[in-house]
């Protein structure tokens, strides 16, 4: 891929990747930093979720603000990464603010003092281990506008994303089982 974000990405899996059981352990942050560098987005526009461990939902890893907010049954009609689920492939809509979808986590303040944007443009991919998806990677870039969240997301992006979520499966796999 030739990116030194990815390259940094697998050298922090395979040499300080958490070896953690306990989700609310699971230091994701160094790999949101380098995946939000690679994609060119903002800290709080990469989310990470895994399953629960009954398999009905899903919850957030990262951003670790929304960690404590709920979760996503995977029944959910709206949810795009409940569909992620669902349908084992990943997905780009770089027109998502007009699309139905749920809407209750933009709303979470990103920092105490600081409401989030909208999810203009987005792009999910289930994280799979064992031919078993385990958790959802979305990236987004927000904007009050569409205008304003810069550029479309695209192909080479998406496979690149699905890349990451290969990597990351192990790490995932671990609060899943």
């Amino acid at each position: 891929m030739g990116s030194e974000y990815i390259a940094e990405l697998k050298k922090w899996i395979n040499e300080s990747a958490p070896k953690t059981t306990n989700a609310d352990d699971m230091e994701l942050d160094p790999a949101v930093t380098l995946i939000s560098k690679h994609f060119a987005v903002q800290l709080h526009e990469v989310a990470i979720l895994s399953r629960t461990l009954d398999g009905r939902s899903l919850r957030f890893l990262a951003p670790s603000n929304l960690r404590s907010v709920g979760q996503i049954p995977l029944s959910s009609a709206n949810s795009l990464a409940a569909r992620t689920v669902r349908e084992k492939r990943g997905e780009i809509i770089n027109h998502f603010s007009v699309v139905p979808h749920a809407s209750v986590f933009e709303a979470v303040p990103i920092a105490e003092a600081e409401r989030s944007e909208p999810i203009q443009k987005i792009m999910s991919v289930p994280i799979v281990a064992t031919g078993r998806v385990i958790g959802v990677i979305q990236v987004s870039r927000k904007g009050s506008a569409m205008t304003d969240a810069g550029p479309d997301f695209t192909h080479p992006e998406l496979r690149e994303l699905k890349i990451i979520s290969e990597l990351l499966a192990p790490c995932i796999s671990l609060v899943c089982q």
